[in-house]
């Protein structure tokens, strides 16, 4: 049975505890036979994956895997696949831009993601940021792709961070220093699960906080594509988000205040990820930027992570009304004079201009020094 407001804290408590026994132990095979560059380099050959699929050039133990993980979710249909469609056929590029700036935010504010990403080499060090986004983007550029939840795209690309969370997990247990009494388990279901809430609740508030109107059936069907995707990060199906929009926000927010709390690491991850983004945006956009995402996230959690404040940020207040404040501080932006701007949404330019950086974003994010792809870690400190 799926999460539930109900059962939720004594679940994700349980969670906490569990990593991926099966993704685990190919893991710690491959790391004890220093296969793991092999690996990565066959995964660059798996572009999908389905049930039944020819796998026999692969090693045997990999290919066994690969087959359990192909299984779809035992609850799946035809519905879920079109109303994951009916979304990103009208929301594909902003939900992209937000997963990759919201969404990556708000991993970090949970302070065991942010210890467990700044702790995992060039996923926390100086080469972060684009190295964060090469490992996502993927996922999220695949998720609205024409067809990719039925012809198998996507199946290979999370199966491929599963096993990504996996060499985490292994290498903290490795290292002798990650605190299980305090942390739980490195990458654990806890944490799969609530990453999955991040990217998509989340992001669906941050959607109607900017005011871009959601349909019902869309909200449904962008949740969908979240429990196929947890599915196939290997999150056992008690722990799903169940197929329902409502109770995944029900769920999240009565968890939200108690998983994200404002740490150093935190702060860190997020001022890095926003100077990173800085060199993508148009001379003085940065700061409409950043309104724009404190606004995503409310202040409360904007606070948590660090987010500068600025003037701008008076501009977020006047949208609930029913009119916005368009600035000329946004770097000459808008044009002329600061205005009033009765009925219209002073974020729609901004989330136009974000999206369109974004894209250069993820395309360097997907390219940079060949990362177009998950590849597992051979170390913590994997700087190669």
């Amino acid at each position: 049975m799926p999460l539930s407001p109900a059962n939720v804290r004594e679940e994700l408590d349980a969670a906490n505890q569990v990593g991926d026994p099966a993704a685990d132990a190919l893991v710690a095979d491959l790391l004890a036979d220093g296969e793991i560059d092999g690996v990565n380099a066959l995964f660059r050959t798996i572009g999908t994956l389905k049930p039944h699929q020819d796998l026999s050039r692969l090693p045997e133990r990999l290919a066994q895997f690969l087959h359990e993980a192909a299984a779809p979710p035992p609850d799946w249909s035809e519905a879920d696949v079109k109303a994951a469609e009916g979304f990103f056929a009208h929301h594909h590029g902003e939900m992209s831009m937000l997963q990759g700036t919201v969404g990556l935010i708000g991993t970090y504010l949970s302070p065991t993601g942010a210890f467990t990403l700044r702790s995992t080499g060039r996923l926390g060090g100086v080469e972060g940021p684009g190295r964060r986004l090469s490992q996502s983007s993927r996922l999220f550029i695949d998720m609205g792709d024409k067809d990719a939840l039925r012809d198998g795209t996507l199946v290979a690309n999370v199966t491929k961070v599963r096993l990504v969370h996996a060499s985490v997990r292994q290498l903290h247990k490795q290292s002798g220093e990650w605190d299980y009494a305090k942390w739980g388990e490195p990458v654990s279901q806890k944490y799969t699960t609530g990453a999955a809430c991040v990217f998509s609740t989340q992001i669906l508030q941050a959607m109607e906080n900017l005011g871009l109107a959601v349909s019902r059936d869309d909200a449904h069907g962008f949740i969908c594509a979240w429990h196929f995707v947890g599915h196939y990060l290997g999150t056992p199906e008690k722990w799903l988000l169940p197929k329902n929009a409502d109770v995944v926000e029900q769920v999240w927010n009565s968890e939200r205040d108690r998983e994200w709390q404002k740490s150093d690491d935190g702060v860190f991850m997020t001022a890095q990820a926003i100077e990173f983004y800085k060199k993508f945006f148009p001379p003085g956009f940065h700061d409409a930027f950043v309104a724009m995402v404190r606004h995503a996230l409310t202040d409360k959690y904007a606070d948590m992570a660090g987010l500068p404040r600025s003037i701008l940020d008076a501009g977020a207040k006047p949208i609930a009304a029913g009119h916005g404040l368009i600035s000329s501080t946004a770097g000459g932006l808008f044009g002329g004079a600061a205005e009033k701007a009765v009925g219209v949404n002073p974020y729609k330019e901004i989330l136009g201009v974000a999206s369109k950086a974004f894209n250069e974003v993820e395309s360097y994010a997907l390219t940079h020094d060949q990362d177009d792809q998950p590849q597992m870690h051979a170390a913590l400190d994997d700087n190669r």
